[in-house]
């Protein structure tokens, strides 16, 4: 046993001083860069990549040029005066009648536009008459059209900002649906 345990010391110490790493010469590696990659933040700013648009190496945040996002279709009227003189003209939605769901419609209005408007659309909503708004007008004194209201919703007008991130067009159609109904009813 004592011989046992003396040729695994020895063996021990054998090993321990002929190993494989040398200081003085270092292994290689093939590749370097596959084992000890260089460390990256995703969108840190950098002067490594220096763009046109002076971003700094942050255009992974910028989508690309040209790209729409998914289920979005552009609104080609223009939010100017003119823009909004056209909108007028736009007498028909394009949904379909069975695409316009009037009470999802009226939940809707009562959500973004109600507080304001009023829950009949006589300009008469909750902020009107805590005093917190002034000047929103019924609908009975507008010339609006289905268009016209969709361009409102799309754009924004004077005190009205746009819904155009809160509602999607199939939404703001159904919207002005619903505010031509209320407005026959005035």
């Amino acid at each position: 046993m004592k011989s046992l345990l003396k040729i695994t010391f020895v063996f021990g110490i054998v090993v321990s001083f002929s190993s494989c790493k040398d200081n003085l010469k270092p292994n290689y590696q093939y590749m370097p860069n596959m084992y000890e990659s260089v460390a990256y933040e995703t969108y840190s700013e950098s002067d490594a990549f220096n763009s046109p648009t002076g971003l700094k190496g942050k255009e992974g945040q910028l989508p690309a040029e040209g790209s729409i996002k998914r289920g979005f279709v552009p609104y080609e009227i223009p939010n100017t005066t003119e823009g909004y003189d056209f909108s007028k003209t736009i007498t028909t939605s394009p949904l379909d009648g069975k695409e316009v769901d009037i009470k999802k419609a009226e939940e809707l209005y009562g959500i973004y536009c109600a507080i304001c408007h009023g829950e009949t659309g006589n300009g008469m909503g909750k902020l009107v008459k805590q005093e917190k708004l002034l000047g929103v007008p019924s609908y009975k004194d507008r010339q609006v059209t289905v268009g016209s209201i969709f361009h409102v919703q799309t754009y924004g007008l004077n005190s009205m900002g746009s819904y155009a991130n809160q509602l999607s067009q199939q939404e703001r159609w159904m919207i002005a649906a619903y505010v031509l109904e209320l407005k026959s009813k005035l």
